[in-house]
C-alpha cells in the first residue's frame, strides 16, 4: 500500500498536482489540513480515496476536525495539530493519541517535516507543500509504504 501524505496547501495545488502525477499509482491521500477550500480538487485530482481534516485557516470549513481509521495493522489519528502545542513540540498530541489506542498519528500545521518513531507510536508531519518553514524552505511531503509484511516505511520527499 502506498500513502501520500501532505498537509498545508493554503489553496496553492500546483504542487500537489505535481506531486500526485509524480508518485502515481497511490492508494490513499492523507491531507492534515489548511486546504483552504480546495477540497474538491484534491479529491478528484488523487484518484484514490482521501482524507482530509479541517486546519486553524479552514473558516467555516465543514471537515472534521479528526478522522480515526485503520491503515493496516496501523490505527492512526489525522489532524491539523494545532490544538495539540505541535508548534512546541508532538509530545502532547502523542499522548492524545495513543489515549485513544493509536500507534500512528498524522499532524500538519508547523510546515516542518517530521518523522518521529517511538516503540508506542508514530508520528508523522509532512511539512508545507505551498510554504514551508524548515531548513531550505523546499515544499515537503511524506510517502508511506507498507510492506508486504505489514510494516510501514516512510520518506520525506521534495517537490
Amino acid at each position: 500500500m502506498r500513502v501520500l501524505i501532505v498537509s498545508d496547501t493554503h489553496r496553492q495545488n500546483d504542487n500537489f498536482l505535481r506531486v500526485v502525477e509524480r508518485e502515481r499509482p497511490i492508494d490513499l491521500v492523507i491531507h492534515c489540513g489548511d486546504s483552504e477550500g480546495s477540497e474538491y480538487l484534491i479529491c478528484e485530482s488523487s484518484g484514490c480515496p482521501v482524507h482530509i481534516v479541517c486546519g486553524n485557516n479552514d473558516f467555516f470549513s465543514e471537515l472534521p476536525r479528526e478522522i480515526e481509521l485503520e491503515i493496516g495493522k496501523y490505527k492512526a489519528l489525522i489532524t491539523h495539530g494545532h490544538n495539540y502545542y505541535v508548534s512546541m513540540d508532538n509530545e502532547t498530541l502523542k499522548k492524545y493519541a495513543m489515549s485513544k489506542d493509536k500507534n500512528l498519528v498524522f499532524y500538519g500545521h508547523t510546515h516542518r517535516p517530521v518523522i518521529d518513531i517511538k516503540k508506542n507510536i508514530i508520528a508523522i508531519n509532512p511539512g508545507s507543500l505551498s510554504y514551508p518553514r524548515q531548513d531550505g524552505k523546499r515544499p515537503t511531503y511524506i510517502i508511506m509504504d507498507i510492506s508486504e509484511d505489514g510494516e510501514a516505511h516512510f520518506e520525506i520527499k521534495f517537490v
